[in-house]
């Protein structure tokens, strides 16, 4: 009987505030759509990371015959001897702790390479003798790459380290400030949300002070007056909440899967299931916003 009455109430409230509890709809649809997209960009930069920091290779780069680099290398064109140094050290510890495994470019080598990914005829104007060799070094921890860096850039017959990662590092940059963005923006939505469940919860106790007064009056529990009240805002909020999911799931789904996947193919996306990972913690943000507006509200406005 309680249960049916808590129903039936706060579908009278939804009906008198309609204009009110839609607008509690969009705008946590909104908000919660930001706060899933937020979540779901951090979860490809982790998912990118993973994945290229892994591949990714730090190069030294010994000094060629030609080098302009006359103050890390003097005496020109790296020497058997300077080799030899170069691997010893990033194969004993502690710089070969970090190693898991070394492979060596010959200037013949990197000559054939160039030829293959050259696309604007440059490979004509070369020679295998202009090239430089290097040491190609995959490293059992990535983010480790300041230890070979510094081992390894003063060493007699090294012009250079490079690190792969820096060719990531502006594209991590970008998606990392969108992920900024969005949950800045989510936290203005999210308290643009709240406000509009406040007054509407502040708007139904208002309109029925009367309905309210009879019942304390009878002797209805504090808990039988105000349920109500909080799940009309429960109920719109969670139903913008069950919006963001799917435009979640559709964006990803479509926008991300179909089209974009079939475009660059070489990258790991985000999937449906990364979205239903998220989903839970959307439809909890969603009632925590109607239980912590429910809180500063109900207490002045139904209280015996």
């Amino acid at each position: 009987m309680r249960l049916r009455f808590i129903l039936g109430e706060v579908g009278n409230g939804l009906r008198r505030n309609s204009t009110m509890a839609l607008s509690v709809v969009l705008v946590t649809f909104v908000s919660l759509t930001f706060v899933g997209a937020a979540a779901l960009i951090q979860m490809q930069v982790t998912t990118l990371k993973g994945d290229w920091y892994d591949k990714v290779e730090v190069s030294i780069f010994m000094c060629p015959d030609n080098s302009r680099n006359k103050a890390n290398c003097p005496a020109g064109l790296v020497t058997p001897d300077q080799e030899r140094q170069i691997r010893e050290v990033l194969e004993t510890p502690p710089v070969g702790d970090y190693v898991e495994e070394i492979y060596y470019e010959s200037k013949e080598e990197a000559f054939a390479n160039f030829v293959k990914q050259d696309r604007q005829g440059l490979a004509e104007m070369l020679t295998a003798d202009q090239m430089q060799p290097s040491f190609r070094v995959k490293l059992s921890d990535p983010e480790q790459f300041r230890v070979v860096a510094d081992a390894t850039a003063g060493l007699p017959g090294v012009e250079s380290v490079k690190d792969q990662r820096e060719i990531f590092s502006q594209l991590f940059s970008f998606l990392n400030a969108a992920t900024l963005v969005a949950a800045a923006l989510a936290g203005v939505m999210l308290l643009a949300a709240m406000l509009l469940i406040t007054t509407t919860i502040r708007l139904s106790a208002l309109s029925r002070r009367r309905e309210t007064a009879i019942m304390r009056m009878v002797g209805s529990s504090r808990t039988l007056i105000q349920a109500p009240f909080m799940l009309e805002g429960a109920v719109a909020a969670t139903l913008g909440a069950v919006l963001a999911v799917t435009a979640l799931f559709a964006s990803v789904r479509y926008l991300v899967g179909d089209w974009l996947q079939s475009s660059v193919q070489w990258v790991d996306y985000v999937s449906e299931s990364d979205v239903m990972t998220v989903a839970p913690y959307l439809l909890g943000m969603a009632i925590g916003l109607a239980v912590v507006a429910s809180f500063f509200t109900l207490g002045k406005y139904t209280r015996a």
